[in-house]
């Protein structure tokens, strides 16, 4: 049951959203390269909090605890992008910093984890039939690589998309027939919790 809804918007063509620090939804604009803001109850017309193309394709985003903005910029299904992360004010009226410069990322989505550093699914090159596939974690002060996570034997891990942190702390990635499981603290891979052929996940949620 559908509870309330924009209605249609014109041109949205989303990829991802998160709540923001202000209560607003925030969404991803794939077409338009930018983030959109929208009420909590959805009953005002979201607003451009980006410039329009302020990144060649992002590729997922998430508030750290002093709500400056990280947002994932990658390769785009024309094959242009950059390959970084870059970083915003909280109030957001600088130019952005490019925070992460690490020639084995190519970010697909973005968390922030509980110890406050950024976490990334990678596919390396994108949309290579032989493409490394890890979860990288950043410092989200200096940019620099801290850990990179790698799968199990026991998983394909294909195509790693959206991340999520569970309530006991788990990192959990959407994967092509599967989602796997990392104990955050050690970095180990705990294997699949799901598995279902033809999955093509995108993101995920944890209900209470």
């Amino acid at each position: 049951m559908v509870f309330r809804d924009t209605g249609p918007i014109e041109g949205l063509n989303p990829g991802g959203g998160n709540f923001g620090p202000d209560g607003r939804y925030y969404v991803g604009l794939r077409s338009a390269r930018t983030i959109m803001a929208f009420s909590a109850g959805l009953d005002t017309p979201g607003e451009y909090v980006l410039p329009a193309g302020i990144v060649p394709f992002p590729r997922g985003f998430a508030f750290g605890r002093d709500r400056r903005l990280f947002l994932a910029s990658g390769i785009g299904p024309n094959g242009e992008g950059d390959d970084t992360i870059v970083v915003f004010a909280a109030n957001r009226a600088i130019q952005p910093f490019r925070l992460v410069r690490d020639p084995e990322l190519s970010p697909l989505d973005l968390a922030i984890a509980p110890n406050g550093n950024i976490v990334v699914s990678s596919e390396h090159p994108f949309g290579s039939s032989d493409a490394v596939t890890t979860i990288r974690e950043y410092d989200a002060l200096g940019g620099h690589l801290v850990r990179v996570f790698s799968p199990a034997e026991s998983v394909e891990f294909r195509k790693p998309r959206g991340l999520r942190f569970a309530p006991d702390g788990r990192l959990y990635c959407v994967a092509q027939d599967e989602v796997v499981a990392f104990d955050f603290a050690s970095g180990e891979c705990l294997g699949a919790t799901v598995r279902l052929p033809r999955l093509n996940g995108q993101a995920l949620v944890f209900f209470p």
